[in-house]
């Protein structure tokens, strides 16, 4: 990790766009955030992540699948993350990563956003991090070979 700033956290990578400690501070327990997902050639469904434990080195998130309709598949999956993991999702090449400064529209609002295009061969992934919602991009899309393949939009931010 670069000492003078805790978004770098390596050669060759862009900055994060949150650091461990601002990813722990905005994501206390009881955080809740609801997604949208879409994926080619499936059903559209939901996504539940929820912070049910926290301390100073990580989280514990409850994951939970559901229908379109608010029906749950399968159980809850809750996994341990350390804060500097989840920053780590976010650290993105800098020869194939362009990031820029936009707005992105939720259903909870518009907000600004840093926007980063990863191209890896004839697909990009692109991030979508909301400034006030430290942690998880709000919005994240493939398209592949120039066709959208997924998206996954936030739908909700709630916190305690």
């Amino acid at each position: 990790m670069n000492a003078r700033d805790p978004h770098v956290l390596g050669p060759g990578l862009l900055p994060t766009p949150f650091s461990a400690d601002e990813i722990r501070a905005g994501c206390p327990v009881g955080r809740t955030i609801r997604l949208l997902v879409e994926r080619d050639g499936a059903e559209p469904s939901l996504r539940t992540n929820r912070f049910i434990a926290a301390d100073d080195d990580g989280a514990i998130i409850e994951s939970r699948r559901l229908t379109i309709g608010g029906e749950p598949i399968g159980e809850p999956v809750a996994d341990r993350s350390t804060w500097l993991q989840l920053q780590e999702h976010a650290a993105f090449p800098a020869d194939r990563t362009t990031r820029t400064t936009t707005t992105v529209e939720l259903p909870f609002g518009v907000l600004e956003c840093l926007r980063y295009d990863m191209v890896e061969g004839d697909t990009t992934n692109t991030f979508w991090f909301a400034r006030v919602a430290p942690g998880m991009p709000v919005k994240y899309q493939t398209v592949e070979a120039g066709r959208v393949t997924s998206t996954v939009t936030m739908t909700a931010n709630e916190l305690p």
